[in-house]
């Protein structure tokens, strides 16, 4: 018996292909859930589904931007042609904002401000996935291609303010309880 070949998408020039496709397919299946579910949430409860969207879709959120980090990898191993510094950024930006300023707040999570910023999130990484993932297998679409480099203009600068407005509130919160512990605000009995 003589040596066994390879299929075609086990053989080395096409494990990187294999692996980057099924890496664009999970992110695109994780941030296209929360997308539609925040869609379906609102059109079913109306205004009273975004005050709960952090608790429904929260968990998934983080997990989505946790994997997201392997991108620093891929572009420092080489896997992914890509520019460290910008992506660094970016991640480093919504890791801080997700972990460490929404999720240690609860009572700033209810507000509108983070549903805003999960729908533009996500709809800028459902883009972006989508046409990395097309893109790793050859396919070339003319309109996601052009969305894919279009559709951040409008959408970073609202991110910006969207995160801006966040850490507004976040601010005002913290003060405020800051005061309350300060200065208690003590009852009458009647």
């Amino acid at each position: 018996m003589g040596p066994v070949e390879l299929p075609a998408w086990l053989q080395p020039r096409y494990r990187k292909n294999a692996y980057l496709f099924i890496y664009y397919l999970i992110q695109f299946c994780g941030h296209s859930w929360i997308f539609t579910n925040m869609t379906v949430r609102f059109f079913s409860f109306g205004k009273d589904s975004v005050v709960d969207t952090f608790y429904a879709i929260g968990l998934v959120m983080r997990l989505c931007q946790s994997v997201s980090l392997l991108e620093l990898l891929h572009i420092y191993v080489g896997i992914e042609s890509d520019h460290l510094l910008p992506r660094l950024l970016q991640l480093t930006e919504r890791i801080i904002i997700l972990f460490v300023v929404i999720t240690s707040q609860e009572e700033v999570q209810e507000k509108y401000v983070v549903c805003v910023l999960f729908i533009f999130w996500n709809l800028l990484d459902m883009v972006r996935y989508t046409y990395s993932m097309l893109s790793v297998i050859g396919i070339s679409y003319a309109v996601l291609t052009w969305l894919s480099q279009t559709l951040w203009m409008p959408i970073y600068p609202l991110c910006v303010l969207a995160e801006g407005m966040y850490f507004t509130y976040s601010h005002l919160y913290s003060e405020r309880r800051d005061i309350l512990r300060v200065f208690p605000i003590k009852k009458k009995k009647m």
